[in-house]
């Protein structure tokens, strides 16, 4: 393939002023700048939720437009800017990722939040953990956009508490049979591979007796159901495997050593909350252009308390963001204090949401067709699960409490 000279690969040991010039002949070859403000008032989508229904049509369409710009965003050097040159990244520093990011800021980019999950979580376990044949087959490729990632760890009888989960493994030479049910599986319905665990010996501990495989999503055995959520929404599945046979090759990590995968993969997804992954900045602005334009609630000191509480907290995640990004730039990976993030968006979502439902009053659950009143619904309706997804607000704070603070473990009710 041959690239044009705006689309020239980043080099090795590039300066940040050289990434920076040819960062921005990039973007500004591909993409239209952003609009200065998340939205103008009565023009253009107004939804909220990220979990918002969507035709399949609608939903192809998106996801068509964001494998696109991720393919040629890769093929330009920029799709995985701190990868290996064997791998197709640009093995640049963490320093030039964050100033891609921030130039990118500018620009209007294609929702690409399908790849979150094979990004944040699927493609770093397998890179660290899998045989080199399964990192040749998947790694850069989800990097690329060409293929989708998914986590299977929930189930029904373990949510947060992953490491009850009962999904089997089991050994048959060289194969595993795997036949079990995961539950709130995003993405699973346009995944390409899965992040698997599964009991691989039921007389172990039930932390030290999980394995961790990637699993193609395509075998046979293996039936995706999606969920529809009260938004009408269906990016969370139930996925059910019938004796999905699985070569070892597969497998990531040792044999019964699947929770120390885990645990790297839990920490990759706290972290993924330092950035804006619940859409709360656009939220914030939404409930400031919605105050504003009715005078009643613009001029109740409640509304304006709750308000600049409200921005206060943003900010302070946007802060705290910013240091995890200097933790991250010096080489530390993620931690238990990263459970602070997730944590603190959907506290903040919650009360944009509460907000946001006492000023509107029934325009907010009764569409009147006015712009950015009944929009409001969704997000109203997303919360909750928010505050479920990716660990409980519940098990958030036991992290917090127990790993950061130092605090006594909370009693069990098992003896």
């Amino acid at each position: 393939m041959t690239l044009n000279p705006v689309e020239t690969p980043c080099e090795t040991a590039i300066d940040l002023a050289t990434f920076e010039t040819n960062a921005r002949r990039f973007l500004d070859a591909h993409l239209q700048p952003a609009a200065t403000s998340t939205s103008v008032w009565g023009v253009g989508d107004d939804t909220m939720s990220p979990y918002a229904k969507r035709t399949p049509a609608q939903e192809l369409e998106r996801i068509e437009r964001a494998r696109a710009w991720k393919q040629t965003e890769f093929d330009a050097g920029f799709g995985w800017i701190t990868g290996p040159l064997e791998l197709g990244g640009a093995a640049l520093t963490p320093d030039h990722a964050r100033l891609y990011s921030e130039i990118q800021n500018a620009y209007d980019v294609p929702p690409t939040d399908i790849y979150a999950i094979s990004l944040g979580m699927v493609a770093p376990a397998i890179l660290q953990h899998g045989k080199r044949g399964v990192v040749d087959r998947y790694v850069e490729a989800m990097h690329r956009g060409d293929l989708i990632g998914c986590q299977l760890f929930s189930e029904p009888g373990a949510g947060s508490d992953v490491a009850s989960l009962t999904t089997k493994a089991t050994c048959d030479r060289d194969d595993w049979i795997i036949s079990g049910q995961k539950v709130w599986t995003s993405g699973a319905h346009h995944a390409d591979v899965g992040l698997l665990l599964a009991r691989s010996n039921t007389d172990a501990p039930k932390h030290r007796g999980i394995t961790a495989f990637a699993i193609p999503m395509s075998l046979p055995g293996i039936e995706v159901r999606p969920l529809t959520m009260m938004t009408g929404g269906t990016e969370f599945n139930e996925v059910f495997f019938d004796d999905v046979r699985l070569h070892d090759s597969f497998r990531l990590g040792p044999i019964d050593g699947g929770w120390g995968v885990a645990i790297s993969v839990l920490m990759n997804e706290r972290a993924l909350g330092t950035g804006d992954a619940f859409g709360l900045g656009r939220a914030v602005e939404r409930l400031r252009m919605t105050t504003a334009v009715q005078p009643s609630n613009a001029r109740n000191p409640l509304v304006r308390q709750q308000l600049a509480r409200i921005v206060c907290a943003a900010e302070c995640i946007r802060y705290q963001a910013l240091a995890a990004d200097g933790r991250r730039t010096a080489g530390l990976p993620p931690g238990p204090a990263e459970s602070v993030f997730k944590l603190a968006n959907t506290h903040a979502l919650r009360l944009v949401a509460e907000l946001a439902g006492q000023m509107l009053g029934a325009a907010a659950i009764a569409d009147t067709g006015e712009w950015g009143t009944y929009a409001w619904a969704d997000l109203i309706l997303t919360v909750p699960g928010l505050r479920v997804a990716g660990g409980t607000d519940e098990v958030m704070r036991n992290i917090l409490a127990e790993r950061v603070l130092g605090l006594p473990k909370e009693p069990s009710s098992v003896r």
